[in-house]
């Protein structure tokens, strides 16, 4: 196994650290920073979880540059993000700091983005992340990392950056997946 399939199976182990962190109060507290208050395990959970995400530039970053892409990272990488991304909403409505509808929609989209790519796969098509893809999984990642870090920064000047950032996410994501199937039509066309 290469380094950069390492670096993702490392990004899906922490998965269930940043669960435990944020779902089990340990009492360590809270704190102020910059204008939000944080409890503790939230303000873990939210470096555990940029920690997470970063990796995903890096596996992707080392395995273009030595020339290192595999099948299995191709698998992987993307089922990483995924887990990445839905178990932080998951906990983010648990924790009734995000809306469900967004949470749903943005899961459901996974969902049917990841159905459609076994279908081309089928036909012997892949199909890398498109531009609008990238953005969306950037703006996912900004928007629960604000969540989770409480709108630290902007909770001093009263922007709701946190809330602003998920909205525009879930239209990066409505967007992308349009644009994925509309790209794609032609697998559902000329099936039996």
């Amino acid at each position: 196994m290469n380094i950069p399939n390492k670096i993702t199976i490392s990004r899906i182990l922490l998965i269930p650290l940043f669960m435990v962190i944020m779902l089990i109060d340990f009492g360590w507290g809270a704190f102020k920073l910059l204008g939000a208050e944080i409890p503790v395990n939230h303000f873990i959970g939210g470096l555990i979880f940029i920690f997470a995400a970063s990796t995903d530039w890096v596996d992707g970053f080392y395995a273009r540059k030595y020339n290192m892409v595999t099948n299995l990272g191709k698998f992987l990488d993307p089922l990483a993000d995924k887990l990445l991304v839905s178990a932080a909403l998951v906990i983010l409505v648990e924790l009734q700091m995000a809306p469900s509808w967004i949470v749903i929609l943005i899961i459901s989209r996974e969902f049917a983005i990841t159905g459609l790519r076994l279908v081309l796969a089928g036909s012997g098509e892949v199909h890398a992340a498109a531009m609008l893809g990238k953005i969306k999984m950037w703006m996912q990642i900004v928007a629960i990392s604000a969540l989770l870090l409480h709108n630290v920064v902007f909770e001093m000047i009263g922007i709701r950056f946190d809330l602003i950032s998920l909205y525009v996410a879930a239209i990066f994501t409505v967007w992308s997946g349009v644009d994925y199937f509309v790209k794609n039509w032609d697998a559902f066309r000329h099936s039996k």
